[in-house]
């Protein structure tokens, strides 16, 4: 098999800029405000890391998924992170208590892991990677959309810890959960009207 440059890079490209506007990556900034940036980007990554590689491997399959399912449990996972930020954020005397950062590796690991195995299914980026290993080779895909899609969740928890450390974190825990609730809601109306 020949592994061409040009199609990892036009994988990489692609994905990219399809994920930074995507739900995923405001998940992954909103889990980066509370948890440990480290863990929750390996589990993002391995989320992302299965996703590429159904997707490569299965390709035309996966427009086969029942979307609404899939789109109403991503809306109950978004609505349940969106309730445990907000009662996070309680008062100040609980805010040692409630407000910490979790650090613990397995519950970090795999809440990232679940919040975007289950969001990603049937996504643009998820569909895109699908359709260029059909048509650039299934390798040379799958690193440059693992590589795209790692990088934006990077992104993402360094810019939750950057705001983190610069805003009160029952701030960032109430905009956090405002911000997991409209993710909810734009998914439910995506399974909705889509």
């Amino acid at each position: 098999m020949h592994f061409d440059l040009l199609a990892v890079l036009t994988a990489f490209g692609l994905i990219f800029l399809a994920e930074l506007p995507d739900k995923t990556m405001f998940a992954s900034l909103a889990m980066g405000t509370r948890m440990r940036p480290l863990y929750v980007w390996f589990g993002t990554s391995t989320a992302f890391a299965v996703h590429v590689a159904l997707a490569v491997g299965a390709g035309s399959l996966l427009s086969l998924l029942p979307g609404t399912a899939v789109k109403l449990v991503s809306a109950a996972l978004f609505a349940f992170g969106a309730v445990m930020l907000w009662r996070g954020g309680g008062d100040e005397d609980e805010e040692d208590a409630a407000g910490k950062t979790v650090t613990s590796f397995w519950p970090v690991y795999t809440t990232a892991f679940t919040a975007v195995f289950v969001s990603e299914w049937g996504d643009l980026t998820q569909i895109t990677t699908a359709n260029l290993a059909a048509t650039n080779g299934w390798l040379p895909t799958a690193v440059g959309s693992a590589a795209a899609l790692m990088s934006v969740s990077a992104l993402a928890l360094l810019a939750g810890r950057f705001i983190a450390k610069r805003v009160p974190l029952r701030t960032v825990q109430r905009v956090g959960a405002l911000c997991m609730a409209g993710l909810a809601i734009w998914t439910l109306v995506e399974a909705f009207t889509g």
